[in-house]
């Protein structure tokens, strides 16, 4: 099988769980450190999927690797090579379609549920779910649905928690492929950020990292669901 290219965009903000998933499945992979400098890919050549992660930035900036990833992004859509997004990920795939991107009405940063919010649309992706389902969360900004979308998820504090198009991407404001290493090294780095935050939707280090075992187990059981109805459509 063709490898999944996975864009990481911060050091910290790697693929986690999602990493773990694609080799248990027997799925090659192959990291664009966009943090390291590493060139966005011209063509989808070699490719069987994209996959986008976090990152601290704004789809808005002003960088140089942003026209050209949502380039290829519009490509792999209108090549069918199926496309999933992380926060960041979520929102580059939003911009890159025809959605915007702007800041949520509340900092969310944390654990907190996310509901079904279209029961036809998320049963191939999630199944017959109970709800609420548990995510981990951290962004400032969130993305309106791209033209053709159809949002699965919301929360308390995020309208727009996933989207799914054409049956083979998915686009996410929430991580799903938290492990606690990551957890901790965000709790580490992000001290200051949720120490000057005044929202409701922050939640202290503390808080975000207690009953970590039992969090981190159904954070893993949406992921499962929501990965494996991914790479159903992954090029061969």
């Amino acid at each position: 099988m063709l490898p999944v290219l996975i864009f990481r965009h911060s050091l910290t903000e790697g693929p986690g769980y999602f990493t773990t998933f694609l080799d248990r499945h027997g799925i090659p992979w192959q990291l664009v450190r966009i943090d390291a400098g590493d060139a966005v890919p011209k063509d989808l050549n070699g490719t069987s999927g994209i996959c986008l992660m976090g990152g601290h930035m704004s789809v808005n900036d002003d960088l140089p690797w942003i026209p050209p990833l949502l380039a290829l992004l519009r490509q792999a859509v209108a090549s069918d090579v199926p496309v999933i997004g992380h926060c960041l990920g979520g929102q580059l795939m939003a911009k890159a379609l025809g959605g915007t991107v702007s800041r949520n009405p509340v900092k969310e940063i944390g654990w907190g549920d996310v509901r079904v919010t279209n029961a036809e649309a998320a049963l191939p992706w999630l199944g017959e779910v109970a709800q609420p389902m548990l995510a981990f969360h951290w962004h400032g900004e969130t993305f309106s649905l791209p033209p053709g979308a159809t949002r699965i998820l919301d929360s308390v504090w995020c309208a727009n928690q996933a989207y799914v198009l054409n049956g083979r991407h998915i686009g996410m404001q929430c991580h799903v492929e938290m492990t606690p290493e990551l957890i901790a090294s965000w709790c580490d780095n992000g001290a200051a950020e949720i120490a000057t935050s005044d929202s409701p939707g922050v939640q202290s280090p503390g808080a975000i990292q207690a009953d970590m075992d039992a969090r981190i187990a159904r954070l893993h059981q949406l992921a499962d669901k929501i990965y494996f109805r991914w790479i159903q459509g992954l090029r061969k």
